[in-house]
């Protein structure tokens, strides 16, 4: 499985590059697919690159999310239904382009 990782831009490494902040500590993103990006500013960064930009909130519910996994691989589930709240009560949905087109007969 694949998964993005929430960093924050630090400071401008030139036009296609900046340092940022996440959980893992400092590292160079590559800026080529979101383009320059201010300080502050939220990154979905995946392998080095910023795949796209996000808000703080979506940034804080995603880091969760992954601190609950990391909890869950070394056996504790106690924070599951805080860390998944906007999905723990409901079923899941496919994405628009995913579901089936209805035709009509």
């Amino acid at each position: 499985m694949c998964l993005g990782v929430p960093m924050q831009v630090l400071e401008a490494e030139g036009p296609a590059a900046a340092w940022c902040l996440g959980r893992e500590g400092r590292a160079l993103v590559d800026l080529t697919l979101v383009g320059p990006q201010p300080p502050g500013t939220w990154l979905l960064t995946f392998v080095g690159a910023a795949r796209e930009v996000m808000s703080e909130e979506a940034a804080q519910r995603t880091r969760a999310a992954l601190d609950a996994l990391a909890a869950v691989m070394a056996g504790d589930t106690s924070t599951l239904d805080e860390a998944f709240a906007d999905i723990v009560s409901r079923e899941p949905q496919l994405p628009e382009h995913l579901r089936r087109k209805e035709t009509k007969p």
